[in-house]
């Protein structure tokens, strides 16, 4: 497989060189920097040289590749089962770029007064209008608009949050459950 004077690279690293001697299993090689060293044979790749490079693309079918390249993958997701009697949760995205066409000349401050004003609408709306669900996308980012909004959920008692299903929303959503009082 390997002989005196190939070209080869060692798989897991980064080192090139040409061979020296092949002893049994163990192959001597000088690396691009003068090292000698020893690697076992499926340690090594030979690599070839430029004349070789055509034979080798000649030997590629290319009508393989396209058929490869063809083939429709698999989805992968998993989809929820859902009731047929079961509607559908509320959700409202509170990043800026839902919220506002334009955000040039906010600061930080007003972006997160407009977010947090928004949740707090949509939770009296929720309350008022007896929605037991209701999901806020938040994003990941650095954590404020989600430290804020925990806030906020933490001032109503008749409110339980969590973290919403991470397959569906990632780690950027909270899930928002409303005890209803009873009438």
């Amino acid at each position: 497989m390997f002989s005196k004077g190939d070209k080869v690279s060692v798989l897991d690293d980064a080192i090139n060189g040409v061979v020296l001697a092949v002893k049994g299993n163990e192959v001597t090689v000088e690396t691009d920097e003068g090292f000698v060293m020893n690697f076992l044979k499926n340690e090594l790749v030979k690599l070839n040289d430029s004349s070789n490079l055509m034979d080798s693309i000649k030997r590629i079918n290319v009508d393989e590749i396209k058929k490869e390249k063809t083939i429709p993958k698999p989805r992968s997701f998993v989809k929820e089962k859902k009731d047929k009697h079961e509607v559908g949760v509320p959700e409202f995205d509170l990043h800026i770029e839902k919220l506002v066409k334009n955000k040039n000349g906010m600061s930080n401050y007003d972006i997160l007064t407009l977010q947090a004003e928004t949740a707090q609408r949509h939770i009296e709306f929720a309350i008022k209008n007896r929605i037991p669900k209701i999901v806020f996308i938040h994003g990941v980012g650095e954590g404020v608009l989600k430290a804020e909004l925990d806030f906020l959920l933490g001032r109503y008692d008749n409110i339980d949050f969590q973290e919403a299903n991470y397959q569906k929303y990632g780690q950027g959503a909270t899930e928002v459950f409303i005890r209803q009082s009873k009438k």
